[in-house]
């Protein structure tokens, strides 16, 4: 039997990885031929919190998608009218989007007014559950959250153990970050290059996405200076925008004498040209500090590129070591020993076919199946 759904969390025109999962996990639903629209924010956080340039996207609105702008995340008036709204459209269930404490208080809101109809499940899709950096007030906004919500939806182990930290009762379930296949096709890697304007002599290592400090971009250009990586003809491109200061890493930069390695785009990618980074790119490269899961390891993945993770969190999961790319400490040292080993034995074309295999686990139809069965 067809559901109605609503989901509730970014969506365009907000722009990064948890706007680009709502849409393709409204995708999906609608694939199984259920009804769903997506309900999203009209303002998702006051300008003095976000720390880049603009929170919104430059890609026109995906054509297929209903999409309401409407959620005001610091007015609580605006609360009570979105909760009602939603309690009176009675959707068999509600997926929320949770991702930071911040947002607990109008989402926590929002699902309290919905309960109040006897009908509306709540799933919370919880992408990350406590914050990568400290954050005062965290745990109580939490459970301001949690308290109401009627089952969770985790994609990282690390996660679901937080979950069980707050609530030991409520079903949960554990299921990988699906594939983003919403970025465009492989396409080959002289066409990409063309592209970019880079030169087809070199090898390329891929950093992408949103640069803050418990990314460990500092781990990676310390281990890529390693005297032992020059004899591949390697760069290092580095796509995104900076959200935390850019001098520490420019003084790695210069201390190492890295400037001719590197090919630095310091800007959010957006959509369209998102498949021009990966398919240039040999490997992809996260050497987080910390970590839940990862959006970038499965756009990775759809563009058939093995993934060099950091032990964090639940990077490695998702990653068979030395199969599908590598997962190492989080150590310059340790970054720089498994690049020699790709480039030394020429893994790419290997590591790549394991990739194509491995990523048939993660459809967005398992996916979606999990939240039914919640």
């Amino acid at each position: 039997m067809n559901k109605n759904i609503v989901i509730i969390g970014p969506a365009h025109p907000l722009r990064g990885g948890i706007a680009a999962f709502s849409e393709r996990l409204a995708n999906g639903f609608l694939d199984n031929g259920d009804n769903v629209r997506i309900e999203t924010f009209s303002l998702q956080y006051p300008n003095f919190l976000f720390p880049g340039e603009t929170q919104y996207s430059t890609s026109p609105p995906p054509e297929n998608l209903n999409i309401t702008v409407s959620i005001n995340s610091i007015n609580p008036l605006n609360w009570y009218k979105i909760g009602g709204k939603i309690k009176k459209e009675k959707p068999d269930i509600a997926v929320v989007a949770y991702w930071m404490p911040f947002i607990s208080p109008c989402l926590g809101t929002i699902i309290r007014i919905i309960r109040k109809n006897r009908h509306t499940r709540i799933i919370a899709l919880v992408h990350n559950l406590i914050p990568h950096e400290k954050i005062p007030g965290t745990r109580l906004l939490t459970k301001y959250f949690i308290k109401k919500v009627d089952a969770f939806a985790a994609m990282s182990k690390t996660v679901l153990d937080d979950i069980e930290s707050f609530d030991k009762v409520k079903p949960k379930i554990y299921s990988p970050h699906p594939l983003y296949d919403n970025y465009g096709p492989v396409f080959s890697r002289e066409e990409a290059l063309n592209r970019l304007g880079l030169d087809k002599n070199f090898n390329y290592i891929l950093f992408f996405g949103i640069i803050r400090e418990y990314k460990g971009l500092d781990l990676l250009l310390e281990g890529f200076a390693d005297a032992r990586l020059r004899k591949y003809n390697l760069k290092l491109i580095i796509a995104g925008e900076f959200y935390s200061k850019p001098e520490p890493y420019f003084e790695i930069i210069r201390r190492n004498n890295l400037h001719n390695h590197l090919f630095i785009k310091q800007e959010f990618i957006p959509d369209n040209e998102v498949a021009n980074y990966f398919n240039a790119a040999d490997i992809i490269v996260q050497p987080y500090k910390n970590a839940t899961q990862s959006g970038v390891a499965q756009i990775g993945f759809h563009f058939n590129k093995p993934v060099l993770v950091t032990n964090v969190g639940g990077l490695g999961e998702i990653i068979p070591h030395k199969k599908a790319g590598y997962v190492v400490e989080k150590s310059p040292a340790a970054i720089a020993d498994a690049l020699v080993d790709f480039y030394e034995n020429k893994r790419k074309e290997e590591f790549s076919q394991n990739v194509i295999l491995e990523k048939t686990k993660y459809s967005w139809d398992k996916f979606v199946g999990v939240i039914y069965k919640l």
